[in-house]
């Protein structure tokens, strides 16, 4: 009788764990994180391109987020989407990701098939990792050491995710993000033939994802796709830091993991996630002429015909303000989303994958705007790439909507590689600036791109390698869509999301009619005028052969940028103090006391924070005193905090931390100070220090 009792109890639960794994609405999940920073001092930062905007600190951590989905039946069918606090990714990170997988688990699980790196597009994150020419130019060539902590950064993500895995359900909401987005090229966006479509010139919609334990009573993770440039802060600006995507993914894991987690140290992981935000700004009180107030030239962004004077601003009364602003509405609408979702992700774990010559395209009428056949071109940017934006405006005597060529630009340009008559006609109407498809030898913008496209249940994500502009985003969700249609798997709950800037970049994807007017978009728009139509052919093949469950050809292999990579960047200085000072000794200490909304500042004698990035530590720290142990409260990740360096005659490093203090802050006689951890480099080697400021309280 016990025997029987005992086979009965282990055929029940074996029953019960089937039925588990049969359920169409149950995934294996995980979730990691990981720092990413790279050095926050010397570096020019990746995204406005401009050389004098290099690192003096820190505002925040960059991490890479990571979620696996899976089929709970195959470990083999699983996808993996990682959100990093990046400008982009790029190639030559995602090929090295894919090698260290390959070698940890073996090439079935996780692969460049079913990996998709997507970059939140900061523009205040330390540059050198792209590889190519164009985008490591304005950072004097590849950072090597920026280049590793990234990969090794993402891939500690997915090891930890894997580490985390387990069976879930993954649910899924939608709705709009009120007053956070605005469009930067309307001039271009109205010309547009289904602009009547629509009732707005961006897309205010945020898809989010919820990731729960199978009984619902474990939270894992979030990651939500809304587009929005994250250029809040501006080119002004020296603190490495994640922006508007990066300050709600904090604000998000804030709320979500245990009081007292320090940041990027919980198990609850938020990812805000990039789309089509190719034309789309968080400036939302738009450009005006900085000279006089007036707005600029509708058409050309300009004052008095100048570029740099036309800059756009707000909502905030300074960057930073602006910055937390956005991020405070994306955090508010995707935790709304997030705590009402009802609706379970169920069905299918897929995805294809394959690389395409975007120069070699021949693309169908059925998907171009002219309804004839056409082709793409050699790669080429136009006059309006360097006019910039309202959002980090060009120089010289660019401007945006020029379709006409400058006869002293030709002939400096001439000197890179001249235009072929064919490609003139091929790119027409844009005039071309740098013929980045023709420069040799090395490879300026990549040619051989990744496409791919995920299902998970009735979502869809395509992960694309650009920035998308509202409209063409449209266009492609829409081709997806009928795609899936035709092949009869759309149902009434299939949904269709772009993730921005993933797997590698290729600058901007713009309609043909936006193309015409020849913004910065357009201009940045490399393949000519029916680059779009080619990708809607691609995802509607993509998309076709992943409902039929058929299989897609690889592709030809992307040219491998490891080791073929230059730079002119030097390796830090040696680090030296005045004489008679030792490393952490105290310039200028803090009060003894501060009140509610004041800011807490302490300077250093230090050293230059290129000697040791401190990954997955910090910087800095605000300490509190509780039961006669410091306790550490704040960190380098940590909004309320700031870390600043300054080079002072030639070795010399001044270390400043500042804590601006919130203004509701409880107040009493609870000690606090603030704490400084660097590495000095000197003769004798690299060796750590530490600094402190004396004691302080905070009371009204």
């Amino acid at each position: 009788m016990r025997f029987y009792f005992t086979f009965l109890f282990f055929f029940l639960c074996n029953k019960y764990v089937q039925s588990i794994k049969n359920d169409p609405e149950q995934f294996l999940i995980g979730a990691g994180i990981y720092d990413i920073t790279g050095q926050v001092a010397e570096i020019g930062f990746m995204g406005y391109a401009v050389p004098k905007q290099r690192g003096q600190g820190l505002l925040q951590r960059m991490r890479a987020r990571a979620f696996i989905i899976g089929d709970p039946n195959n470990e083999n069918n699983r996808v993996v989407y990682v959100s990093v606090d990046n400008g982009m990714a790029f190639q030559i990170v995602k090929t090295e990701v894919a090698d260290r997988l390959n070698k940890t688990f073996g090439s079935k699980i996780y692969n460049e098939k079913n990996v998709l790196i997507s970059g939140t597009h900061t523009h205040s994150t330390p540059g050198g990792t792209g590889g190519t020419a164009l985008v490591d130019i304005t950072t004097f060539g590849f950072v090597k050491e920026n280049w590793e902590v990234c990969v090794n950064g993402i891939v500690q993500a997915i090891q930890h995710a894997h580490q985390n895995l387990q069976l879930g359900r993954i649910k899924i909401n939608i709705g709009q993000v009120n007053n956070a987005n605005i469009n930067r090229s309307p001039a271009s966006y109205l010309n547009n033939i289904d602009k009547n479509n629509y009732t707005d010139n961006t897309d205010h919609e945020m898809t989010v994802l919820r990731f729960e334990s199978f009984d619902g009573k474990n939270e894992i993770g979030m990651m939500n796709f809304y587009p929005v440039h994250a250029v809040s802060l501006n080119n002004t600006n020296l603190l490495v830091a994640g922006d508007n995507k990066g300050y709600a993914s904090y604000l998000f894991e804030k709320a979500k993991n245990p009081i007292g987690t320090l940041p990027g140290q919980g198990q609850f992981v938020a990812a805000f996630g990039q789309s089509n935000e190719g034309d789309v700004s968080p400036n939302l009180m738009g450009p005006k002429c900085i000279d006089t107030g007036l707005p600029c030239d509708f058409a050309t962004s300009t004052c008095h015909g100048r570029t740099e004077k036309c800059i756009a601003f707000g909502p905030g009364k300074d960057m930073y303000e602006s910055n937390t602003i956005i991020g405070q509405r994306q955090f508010e609408t995707a935790k709304d989303l997030y705590d009402r979702a009802q609706t379970f992700l169920n069905g299918n774990v897929q995805y294809r994958h394959t690389y395409i010559d975007m120069q070699t395209i021949n693309v169908s009428s059925r998907f171009t705007s002219t309804k004839r056949n056409e082709t793409t071109c050699q790669a080429a940017l136009g006059y309006g790439f360097a006019a910039g934006t309202t959002d980090g405006p060009g120089d010289f005597d660019f401007t945006q909507s020029k379709n006409s060529t400058n006869p002293f630009w030709q002939f400096v340009s001439a000197f890179l590689a001249k235009p072929t008559p064919e490609q003139i006609k091929c790119q027409a109407p844009k005039p071309i600036l740098l013929d980045v498809g023709l420069i040799k030898p090395i490879e300026w913008v990549p040619f051989v791109l990744p496409q791919q496209i995920f299902q998970i249940g009735q979502l869809y994500i395509i992960g694309l390698p650009g920035e998308f502009t509202t409209m063409s985003g449209r266009r492609l969700k829409a081709t997806v869509k009928q795609a899936l249609i035709n092949a009869g798997t759309w149902t009434s709950d299939s949904h269709v999301v772009i993730a921005g800037l993933s797997n590698s970049y290729t600058h901007y994807i713009t309609t043909y009619e936006e193309y015409q007017q020849q913004r910065y978009e357009g201009a940045s728009t490399l393949y000519g005028p029916h680059t779009l139509a080619a990708y809607q052919q691609i995802y509607d093949d993509l998309a076709t052969k992943l409902a039929r469950n058929q299989s897609v050809p690889s592709g030809p292999q992307p040219y491998d940028m490891r080791g073929k990579t230059f730079s002119f960047v030097l390796p830090p200085i040696w680090d030296g103090v005045p004489i008679g000072k030792k490393f952490g000794d105290v310039i200028t200490d803090v009060n003894s006391s501060y009140k509610p909304g004041d800011i807490v500042r302490c300077s250093w004698w230090g050293a230059n924070p290129r000697n040791d990035l401190f990954t997955e530590k910090s910087y800095l720290y605000i300490d509190r005193y509780v039961n006669q142990t410091w306790i550490p409260i704040l960190t380098d990740s940590d909004i309320e905090t700031r870390f600043h360096w300054k080079r002072e005659a030639i070795d010399h490093s001044i270390i400043t931390v500042e804590w601006f203090i919130p203004s509701i802050y409880p107040t009493g006689k609870d000690l606090y100070r603030i704490r400084h951890n660097g590495v000095k480099n000197n003769l004798f080697g690299k060796e750590p220090y530490n600094a402190f400021s004396k004691n302080f309280i905070i009371q009204n």
